[in-house]
């Protein structure tokens, strides 16, 4: 590998807090459609929604319909309510992961060019973007919903590469799933670090991570 030139990142999970996220969101829902439930049963829907969601990997579509059929209902609402209050709220209650912006900066003043690669509606992930304040770190900014090409396909890391400038020998991909970000990157000829998170490693891919990292600010001494 060349010198570092050059560091891709995953927003989900990576830079945005994702469980956090997703679990304020549960909660500020049951609150508005379930309030007559008790604390205690309360709880366990939140935890149910958690669940279904599957970190974010359920499609939306299925998941809301879901929801409109199984959750306990005083006043039964309809897939599209449920996907429009989300539409509406869900990144209201965005957080960035613990030290995200710190090691942005960090490497930013390094010298580091900053690119992001996402899967996602464009809507979706540049609203995140924009409330979590991230977009000023980046040079290049990749949604799979915009290029028409999704993680982990080599192609959508090698449209990164392109747009920031550099080849894949010179830089790092962070993220936290295993395939979508490190063995993807790895089959784009890029270093991944993986900053464990809920995933499992499968061990049945052919692609390990370069580095384990388990909190973000690990990376600057990796650096």
């Amino acid at each position: 590998m060349k010198e570092v030139q050059a560091i891709l990142f995953d927003l989900d999970n990576t830079l945005m807090d994702r469980d956090h996220t997703f679990r304020s969101f549960s909660t500020q829902f049951v609150q508005d459609f379930l309030g007559h439930l008790e604390a205690e049963e309360a709880q366990k829907v939140i935890e149910d929604m958690i669940h279904r969601d599957a970190d974010g990997y359920r499609d939306k579509d299925g998941f809301f319909v879901e929801l409109s059929e199984v959750l306990p209902w005083e006043t039964p609402a309809t897939a599209e309510h449920i996907r429009a209050y989300y539409d509406a709220s869900y990144i209201n209650h965005g957080a960035t992961m613990k030290d995200a912006v710190d090691v942005l900066k960090y490497c930013k003043e390094r010298g580091y060019i900053l690119g992001l690669v996402t899967n996602g509606k464009v809507d979706i992930q540049n609203t995140k973007i924009d409330t979590l304040g991230l977009r000023e770190y980046f040079k290049a900014i990749v949604i799979s919903g915009e290029v028409g090409i999704a993680k982990p396909d080599p192609k959508i890391y090698q449209l990164a590469l392109d747009r920031l400038g550099v080849t894949a020998d010179q830089t790092l991909f962070i993220g936290d799933h295993p395939v979508n970000d490190i063995w993807g990157a790895g089959k784009a000829g890029l270093q991944g670090v993986w900053l464990q998170r809920k995933h499992a490693w499968d061990e049945q891919l052919d692609i390990q991570p370069w580095k384990i990292i388990y909190e973000l600010n690990e990376l600057k001494s990796i650096l």
